[in-house]
């Protein structure tokens, strides 16, 4: 993928490690935190249940789903990939037969072959929807930060999803860009964003979420002022990320202790 030897017995850069991870980290709760459903009582039990999007339902097929009971806005998504996701924003409009369908394959899915990434081997797919989110914009900004066993690096700030041409911005937490994808050369090295009033809390919940653990990626939203817990992600683009910079991948390999 990457068209480069892996160096197993001694990785440097952040996606050779991932690899390792992948091999020799086999840590049970990962499959616990990657499931959808499962991750929910997690957080509630370990951190705060009001992180949590609103849970409308949960079914293991398609057919099970009773829209009657849903409100006209709404989200379902599988949560036992990535990306299996429909977002209703009016249920008088859903095409119902697109969603058996959609879901019927996607159910299907076995995840863990397509990276590798062991977590997924163990998780039973499922169906489940949760409340239909947007700030005042109509938007859902994703904020994904890079944590070292309790330490936040960064936060990816992808915007402009709604376009079609979502852009990823990295920033420390002293709200400083780190040019760490390719895309970012480009940008001057004050370059900026707004950055959004509660970013310094959510650097403190994602720096509690990811302790204990060598690598995570923890997604966190920002909704009407107030956070929500998104996923945990171990495998950021299956440890085959071709975006970042070479020295971005020594720098953030650096923090990964294995």
């Amino acid at each position: 993928m990457m068209k480069q030897k892996l160096p197993l017995k001694k990785p440097i850069t952040f996606n050779e490690k991932l690899q390792w991870l992948k091999l020799y980290d086999k840590n049970s709760i990962y499959s616990i935190l990657v499931d959808k459903v499962a991750v929910r009582d997690y957080i509630s039990k370990n951190f705060d249940e009001n992180l949590l999007f609103p849970l409308l339902g949960v079914w293991k097929n398609p057919n099970e789903i009773n829209y009657d009971e849903l409100p006209n806005q709404f989200v379902l998504k599988c949560n036992h990939d990535s990306g299996s996701v429909i977002v209703c924003r009016d249920k008088e409009k859903l095409d119902k037969e697109y969603v058996k369908r959609y879901f019927d394959e996607r159910l299907k899915r076995e995840y863990f072959y397509y990276w590798r990434e062991r977590p997924y081997k163990y998780v039973e797919p499922k169906i489940l929807a949760e409340k239909y989110m947007a700030d005042e914009h109509g938007e859902l900004t994703d904020y994904k930060f890079m944590c070292f066993d309790g330490y936040v690096d960064n936060v990816m700030v992808c915007v402009d999803r709604h376009t079609g041409n979502t852009k990823f911005y990295f920033f420390n937490k002293d709200w400083q860009l780190k040019k760490y994808n390719k895309s970012s050369l480009s940008l001057p090295d004050d370059f900026k964003i707004e950055k959004p009033a509660l970013m310094d809390e959510m650097f403190e919940i994602a720096s509690r979420l990811s302790k204990g653990f060598p690598f995570v990626r923890i997604d966190l939203y920002c909704v009407n002022n107030k956070i929500y817990f998104g996923e945990y992600t171990f495998y950021p683009q299956g440890g085959y990320d071709a975006n970042i910079l070479p020295e971005a991948d020594i720098a953030l390999g650096n923090l990964i202790k294995i």
